[in-house]
């Protein structure tokens, strides 16, 4: 899969959360996407601080870069983990926008550089990727 097949691929699943394919609804959908993101911050909802846990770099990159899309700002408290990302905002926020976005979005990522780690080890390295089998008990001599 190509670089920019990724890409299209992430364009596509964003088209499902706003529920479109064709460039004039989708712009609609993201002008209703910002609308609903003021309401969101209108609303009487509490704002929450949210803590989440990633140890991936790149799911955590992507995550970051999910709510920075949103209007939020990441941020650790200090001596915190580098894999600790905080955001302050809505349940609705996290439940229905960008908790689903990242879980599709992370699903595609993990997908497209399990191929590309696959492929490169087995060009360079050894054409054999797969597990190594269990066995039992074996002599260490």
């Amino acid at each position: 899969m190509t670089r920019d097949e990724i890409i299209e691929k992430i364009r596509k699943v964003e088209a499902l959360f706003m529920g479109t394919d064709s460039p004039g609804e989708m712009q609609a959908a993201l002008g209703a996407l910002d609308r609903l993101n003021a309401q969101l911050a209108a609303a009487p909802q509490p704002v929450e601080e949210w803590q989440f846990s990633m140890h991936d770099p790149w799911k955590r990159q992507l995550f970051i870069a999910l709510i920075r899309r949103h209007g939020l700002h990441p941020y650790r408290h200090p001596r915190q983990r580098s894999s600790t990302v905080m955001v302050r905002t809505t349940r609705a926020m996290v439940d229905q926008i960008l908790w689903p976005q990242y879980l599709e979005l992370s699903k595609i990522l993990h997908d497209y550089l399990d191929e590309v780690t696959r492929d490169i080890i087995g060009r360079s390295v050894h054409a054999d990727v797969s597990e190594a089998p269990e066995q039992a008990n074996l002599p260490l001599s």
